[in-house]
């Protein structure tokens, strides 16, 4: 049987997948926030977990040699926009729909410690709301902006302004227990696959219309992604955990 791995949809992590299908490697299409569920109940091997997910699969999975998803200053795949400034957020309603859960954990984080705002709560997007989370590629398609919504924030940005450091979105995490032979097929093609799909980048001639946007765009959108986690990812790990903490429930 080959290895299931988890195929997040969003182009952060496009590079992972590059090499994977040739080499047998069978792709599942999961959102973010199913890939920590269908990893415990067994459904695939590995994938991309969000950070805030971890903590309920460390019995049954562990990292694969520090694969992750992190912006090292601004993200441009997790935006807030908002009617108002962030700031006065306090008592408002914010549509998340069905971003993924770090995204949702860091703009908690941002809001109530870095802005000292607390809205009144987390609505889905048909529901009356003052600001809105986007994720993924829907964030990347209206990065340049939302209409009606003024003001905008990177929620990367905004970490990276406030503590220095990169923040990590998610990490790549495989079942322990998963075959020997296909975890150092997988280890490979993760590696393989984010050098030669890069490379393709400086190659393209065509826009990707799915994005809107233009090669050069692609190719600056993921420099200022990392993919391995260092010593910056791991201190910013720490200090997230710390900070999730100490939120009010």
């Amino acid at each position: 049987m080959p290895a299931r791995v988890a195929q997040i949809p969003n182009l952060e992590c496009e590079a992972f997948y590059y090499d994977m299908e040739r080499r047998g490697i069978e792709l599942v299409r999961l959102e973010p926030n199913a890939v920590a569920e269908a990893l415990e109940s067994g459904e695939i091997h590995a994938g991309p977990v969000p950070l805030v997910d971890l903590p309920g699969i460390e019995d049954r999975a562990a990292p694969i040699h520090g694969f992750c998803v992190a912006s090292v200053t601004s993200s441009a795949f997790s935006l807030l926009y908002s009617r108002e400034p962030i700031a006065s957020l306090g008592s408002e309603r914010i549509a998340v729909g069905s971003v993924d859960s770090a995204s949702i954990a860091l703009l908690r984080v941002l809001l109530e410690q870095k802005h000292g705002v607390r809205p009144e709560a987390f609505v889905g997007e048909e529901d009356e709301h003052e600001a809105v989370l986007l994720t993924g590629n829907s964030a990347l398609r209206r990065r340049r902006g939302n209409r009606g919504y003024p003001h905008r924030y990177d929620l990367g940005e905004e970490w990276n302004s406030w503590t220095g450091l990169p923040f990590v979105f998610s990490r790549w995490m495989m079942s322990k227990d998963m075959d020997r032979q296909d975890r150092v097929v997988l280890e490979d093609a993760l590696f393989v696959g984010q050098e030669d799909w890069i490379n393709n980048l400086y190659k393209a001639t065509g826009p990707r219309d799915d994005l809107f946007m233009l090669p050069r765009e692609v190719l600056e959108y993921v420099q200022g992604l990392r993919f391995f986690t260092g010593v910056p990812e791991e201190r910013s790990i720490t200090l997230f955990q710390e900070k999730l903490a100490q939120l009010e429930d």
